[in-house]
């Protein structure tokens, strides 16, 4: 049982941390650097002042890393409580004000009342580089995103009918826009010409995009002002567009890599649905640890496939998704669930059952992810691997 509480409030330069004891008094509260020394004299500091320490953060990666580590590696208690959490209750203390040592305050004093707090292990060296890869793909399907929208919004105010064909999704039309963007320069190249160019690319289904872009071209004679600078825009687009898909497929086979060498890669992948990339996605959001959350229902409530009740007054039995959950853990069990209702009849027949009862498409997809998530506790925690043929009931 701790005798003091140690709460950390977490910045990119400097951290604010306050001690308090059983009695809720202040015994220290300190701003210090977000750099080693600085954070193990605050750490001896804490120690000489009670050895039975309970130690809390409002962030746990990023900023905090190297704070997190350090009281990790010197084998400290260590608790997370959600900035979104310490916000709320800071409005039941004293003062309007906010400031770092009120928020280090208002943790320690949350970590010292609550014991539902999640605690804070270290993680092994596969996780973190599955996180890492998993972060850095998500950051360049992001950029890829943006891009093909700007590459869209500039196509479509100099040439609207080739936009309307074109699948940027894929890489031909990626390449047919890295060499043509006018209509007036697809009409000069000709259909035979442009069908050559693009072969000589080895772009697949060259013949049907150079119909369909001549099409296109024999709809436009108008030439639209500053074409000529939207042109050349378009061209950096569809570079770059094809510049992240390589970084993109580079990425999926370090990721790929890296997840067949986990001890669960095995279990996780015999699931419906799940492939290297979900199933690193997954790792990447729970270690593979599932003492971390209890049971099967916490690791669902965490994912945000289980519903919470919103109940008041008379009205009972009204449940609506939680506001706090791990977006990428969801995405993994709705995604899977998604695939595996093509892939697996079991899930298959759930999803159907579901829908029979009168539950919509997201509803039904839901309810299935939710079922998964049991499947995929069990699994892990017997360390065997998905049995096709036994119904999802059973299984969960």
């Amino acid at each position: 049982m701790a005798q003091i509480w140690a709460g950390t409030d977490i910045g990119k330069t400097h951290h604010h941390c306050v001690v308090l004891d059983a009695e809720g008094r202040k015994l220290l509260s300190r701003r210090v650097l977000n750099d080693e020394p600085e954070l193990l004299a605050l750490l001896a500091d804490v120690l000489a002042l009670d050895e039975d320490v309970l130690w809390a953060v409002d962030v746990a990666d990023g900023m905090a890393a190297l704070w997190v580590n350090v009281l990790l590696n010197h084998g400290q208690h260590l608790v997370y409580i959600p900035g979104l959490a310490v916000n709320r209750a800071s409005a039941g203390y004293r003062g309007m004000g906010k400031t770092d040592a009120k928020d280090a305050t208002v943790i320690a004093d949350q970590a010292r009342m609550r014991l539902d707090l999640v605690v804070i292990r270290p993680d092994d060296e596969h996780a973190v580089e599955l996180r890492i890869l998993t972060d850095r793909r998500s950051d360049l399907t992001a950029d890829r995103t943006r891009r093909i929208n700007r590459l869209r919004g500039q196509l479509t105010g100099i040439f609207p009918a080739l936009e309307r064909v074109l699948d940027l999704g894929n890489v031909g039309p990626l390449v047919l826009l890295t060499g043509y963007q006018t209509p007036a320069a697809l009409r000069r190249a000709g259909r035979s010409r442009l069908e050559t160019w693009l072969r000589n690319r080895k772009v697949r289904g060259a013949d049907v995009l150079a119909r369909a872009a001549m099409e296109a071209a024999e709809r436009q004679h108008a030439t639209v002002p500053g074409e000529k600078i939207t042109a050349q825009v378009v061209h950096t687009l569809a570079k770059e567009v094809m510049g992240l898909n390589e970084q993109i497929a580079e990425i999926d086979k370090l990721i790929a890599a890296r997840f067949r060498d986990h001890g669960l890669a095995e279990v996780i992948a015999s699931m419906p649905g799940i492939g290297p990339l979900l199933g690193a996605e997954f790792l990447a959001a729970t270690a593979g640890d599932m003492s971390r959350f209890g049971s099967a229902d916490r690791l669902a409530s965490f994912a945000g496939v289980a519903p919470v009740p919103r109940d008041s007054g008379n009205i009972s039995g009204n449940l609506h998704r939680p506001r706090r959950y791990h977006r990428g853990l969801q995405r993994v069990f709705y995604t899977s669930a998604l695939i595996s209702i093509r892939s697996c009849e079991e899930s298959r027949r759930f999803y159907e059952r579901k829908r029979a009862e009168g539950k919509r498409h997201t509803q039904a997809v839901l309810a299935l992810a939710r079922r998964r998530v049991n499947v995929m506790w069990a699994l892990i925690r017997d360390g065997e691997c998905f049995q096709r043929g036994l119904p999802v009931t059973a299984a969960a």
